[in-house]
């Protein structure tokens, strides 16, 4: 049996099965694979950087749901780590009902790492419905809409909430979705206050928000599973972002090297046909 043959007689369950392995292996043996920082990932690192310690606290709305968290949690425990690892006080909330469990499984496990104290370093805020309202009324007074956090204590309570009144008293705003929540804090945070803003958004969704980067409403940017990569990279940390990458990355080696292969056995079978029909051999 000649190799072409033998090539494209294969059984797809290998393929998929090969598929299968590459994904796996980099999650439990991580190739360190190179990530290149681009712009709008090292211009939202340089935001958070610039923070001052002890300061005016960072705004994080983790607005993602399950479906899209293998792309976005990445981004929002990065973000986390980098402002613990400052020491700026972090206000956490969702404006998505699923987003509820999201938001506090990330801030927690970046808390637990670091070793902050509820209530002194960060609050969880929880979720309030109506989009538009919440980032409309968070400009006027937090405390209209959030009298109280999560866990039903009087924000008055909050030392990390002490002197904390609207957007004026906040440094920085970032908000992680699979939605149309980004445009959301665009419209209804920074223009109508000055509100700095920075996303991240999942892959598909990242090519819609350069209009706004280039506009100057939004501050920095990350977009998919790079995207986190990249923000691990700058923090020193990678996790799930650079293993996520580096699946992705042999997976489409071994998609590109499948194709190649299965072209050049496809063209030198028809040539071999063509060759024997030409001796009479069929």
């Amino acid at each position: 049996m000649s190799w072409y043959d033998w090539l494209l007689g294969i059984d797809r369950r290998w393929i998929f099965l090969t598929i299968a392995i590459a994904v796996v292996i980099p999650f439990f043996a991580p190739l360190g694979l190179p990530v290149v920082v681009t712009p709008p990932v090292q211009n939202l690192y340089d935001a958070v950087e610039a923070l001052e310690p002890d300061g005016k606290p960072l705004l994080l709305s983790i607005d993602y749901t399950p479906a899209t968290s293998p792309e976005l949690e990445p981004m929002s425990s990065g973000v986390l780590r980098h402002a613990f690892r400052k020491d700026i006080p972090v206000i956490v909330m969702t404006l998505h009902p699923a987003g509820y469990g999201m938001a506090e499984s990330a801030i927690l496990a970046a808390a637990e790492e670091f070793g902050k104290e509820y209530g002194e370093d960060y609050v969880f805020l929880g979720f309030q419905p109506g989009t538009s309202a919440v980032i409309l009324g968070l400009g006027v007074n937090i405390r209209t809409v959030f009298p109280e956090d999560a866990y039903g204590t009087p924000l008055s309570e909050l030392p990390v909430m002490e002197g904390i009144r609207n957007y004026d008293d906040v440094s920085l705003l970032i908000t992680f979705a699979g939605w149309s929540a980004a445009e959301a804090w665009i419209y209804y945070a920074h223009q109508p206050s000055g509100q700095i803003v920075g996303a991240g958004v999942t892959a598909v969704m990242a090519t819609d928000y350069y209009p706004y980067l280039d506009a100057g409403q939004l501050v920095g940017l990350l977009g998919g599973m790079r995207g986190a990569a990249e923000y691990e990279r700058l923090i020193d940390r990678p996790d799930a972002g650079a293993r996520g990458m580096d699946s992705q990355s042999v997976i489409h080696l071994i998609i590109i090297l499948l194709i190649v292969l299965g072209n050049a056995a496809y063209f030198a079978s028809r040539r071999a046909r063509r060759l024997a029909q030409a001796r009479g051999e069929i």
